[in-house]
């Protein structure tokens, strides 16, 4: 089995699987908070991974694992159902709940950059000299057999990528992200319903998502190269 495959399988499906629960956990909790039981009573307020999954098989196991074994890296989908009716009576309640997904996987993010910091001040990591989305830690401590430090560090680094990325993609304004409803918050009312009705529409999603896959990568540099330059900053 090749390296980055076995990699793939082992860091960024498992990684994946856990982001994505807790995107969509995220968002079925905000609705309930909210005002739309919907998802809570589909038993998609949980991390567990498997209401994500029954509902979303395609994109919760057979996309990313096929990603993972042909890319090196695992890409996937999930969704939460909500009530429209109730979108549409609270379009600012809905925004929110489509905030919730992205500061989900940003609130993992950051638990996974503060368990990075503090082991780096324990002396437990130390920073790789190319860091990037594979790895931004590894290991300081002496070799052990079972290479615990190795794992971890990389499960860490790759739990740090991932979630960024989520959250930066997911925060697009194009429909049918997350993005395109969050952005309702600041726009008057005529003009968030007019984005709200494309984001209903197939052929405007499928344009969006091609538009935001084309334009992800200038979001997306960015935020890894401020990521880069805090690790770096902080490791000192």
């Amino acid at each position: 089995m090749p390296v980055e495959v076995f990699q793939a399988l082992v860091f960024w499906l498992p990684a994946f699987l856990f982001s994505a629960t807790v995107h969509e956990a995220a968002h079925a909790w905000a609705a309930l908070r909210l005002g739309d039981p919907t998802a809570y009573l589909a038993g998609q307020v949980t991390l567990s991974p498997w209401p994500h999954m029954r509902r979303s098989p395609m994109g919760m196991l057979v996309v990313p694992v096929l990603s993972s074994l042909t890319q090196g890296w695992a890409i996937g989908w999930a969704s939460a159902p909500h009530d429209a009716d109730w979108a549409e009576r609270h379009p600012r309640r809905a925004a929110v709940m489509a905030l919730a997904g992205p500061l989900g996987n940003l609130a993992v993010a950051a638990v996974a950059f503060a368990i990075i910091q503090a082991g780096m001040w324990a002396g437990w990591f130390e920073p790789v000299v190319n860091m990037g989305i594979q790895q931004w830690v590894k290991s300081a401590l002496p070799p052990d057999p079972l290479l615990a430090g190795d794992f971890i560090s990389r499960a860490l680094s790759v739990l740090l990528s991932l979630n960024l990325l989520l959250f930066v993609f997911n925060l697009l304004p194009l429909p049918p992200l997350d993005g395109a409803a969050v952005i309702t918050l600041v726009l008057p009312r005529a003009a968030g319903r007019s984005l709200r009705a494309a984001s209903a529409a197939p052929v405007l999603s499928l344009l969006g998502l091609f538009t935001a896959w084309r334009l992800f990568p200038l979001a997306a540099g960015p935020a890894l190269a401020g990521l880069t330059q805090l690790l770096q900053l902080t490791a000192h």
